[in-house]
């Protein structure tokens, strides 16, 4: 008795087994997931890079004789116009300076004139007449000499621009050469960021005969409303960083960019065979990226791959696969590597215009 009970059970068993496989198996075969091939084509991506803001003119203005500032005649963050008067260095002493040399002058104009009178008449020698042009002349340059030094106790500004932090004040005792404050011409300005090599040499391969457009995304996120060109590029690579300088210019006509502000130019990199992949493809492990490749018998193996580019719901592979690899786009969370999984296979043109971020 206890034998048939076993053998009943037993049997029961194996025929509640056989039943749920088959309808796992059943189910399984009825759910068939999304498989598709990377996309391999030339195309283009944005990338950014830090960039330093400067002013296209960006000077300092300094004092060219010494002696007490008397004036300031523009404050701190002032716009100015060419010629502008900005400081006055105690005058009087170069005024009287520049008075004493006109009486020299007149003096000497005298001096020629009589001495001419007499040459006209031969009372003199034509050396008299020499000495006296030469000693007028003379007069004549130290006069000049005295109204450049004159000129000089009056600092104007030599171009339209935006005063800085004013270093001295009046009253101040100031040498030749000390620092006053600092003008910039912000009506362009120029953004300098730091490309690699690869990158440039792709720039000068294929950009070399147009002026490559590109944007500013500001410290607040939001991009400057106006576009800049790529006009220069310096000599010289930084053998530490394998960077070279790029400088855009960028108008300026609200004056929203100053002199020192930082931000991210977004330049267009153009890319030839890209390997192309629905982000929503990939799974993160460790911070390293993987996908599922569908291999022989079906199985899925989880591969990892190198990202060389983000895109909107993209991402370009260097490196983990080849464009005739098949790879799962849907599921990635109901399956585990080396699963056998039921499939179908959708042209990659096909699936692009409906990708979702966020893998299911």
């Amino acid at each position: 008795m206890k034998t048939s009970s076993l053998v009943l059970m037993g049997l029961c068993a194996v025929l509640s087994y056989t039943s749920c496989k088959q309808k796992s198996e059943e189910k399984e075969a009825e759910e068939k997931l999304l498989v598709s091939s990377p996309l391999q084509t030339d195309t283009t991506i944005t990338k950014s890079y830090v960039g330093q803001v400067r002013s296209i003119k960006h000077i300092e203005l300094r004092a060219q004789e010494k002696g007490y500032l008397e004036k300031s005649y523009v404050d701190e963050g002032a716009f100015v116009h060419k010629g502008q008067l900005l400081f006055r260095i105690m005058p009087a002493l170069y005024n009287a300076e520049t008075q004493k040399a006109q009486a020299e002058v007149d003096l000497e104009e005298i001096e020629y004139q009589n001495t001419k009178k007499l040459r006209d008449s031969n009372i003199v020698a034509p050396n008299e007449l020499a000495m006296a042009k030469a000693k007028l002349n003379k007069a004549k340059a130290e006069l000049n000499l005295m109204k450049v030094h004159y000129q000089f106790t009056e600092i104007r500004a030599p171009f339209d621009g935006i005063m800085d932090r004013l270093q001295v004040r009046p009253g101040s005792l100031v040498d030749e050469g000390d620092l006053l404050t600092t003008l910039a011409d912000n009506s362009e300005m120029w953004v300098y960021y730091n490309v690699p090599e690869a990158e440039y040499l792709d720039f000068k391969t294929k950009k070399q005969t147009e002026a490559t457009q590109v944007n500013l995304i500001m410290a607040n996120h939001e991009k400057f409303e106006y576009p800049g060109k790529v006009e220069a590029i310096e000599a010289d690579f930084d053998n530490e960083t394998g960077n070279i300088p790029f400088r855009a210019t960028f108008p300026n006509p609200k004056g929203l960019l100053r002199f020192g502000e930082t931000g991210n130019v977004e330049m267009t990199v153009p890319l030839k065979g890209a390997l192309l992949i629905p982000q929503k493809a990939t799974f993160e492990v460790l911070e390293k990226k993987y996908v599922y490749v569908v291999g022989k018998d079906d199985r899925v193996e989880a591969r990892e791959v190198t990202i060389g580019a983000e895109m909107n719901d993209l991402y370009q592979v260097t490196e983990g696969l080849t464009a005739n690899d098949k790879i799962l786009l849907e599921g990635l969370r109901k399956v585990k590597n080396n699963d056998k999984i039921a499939y179908n296979v959708k042209d990659m043109h096909d699936v692009l215009p409906t990708l979702k971020l966020h893998a299911e």
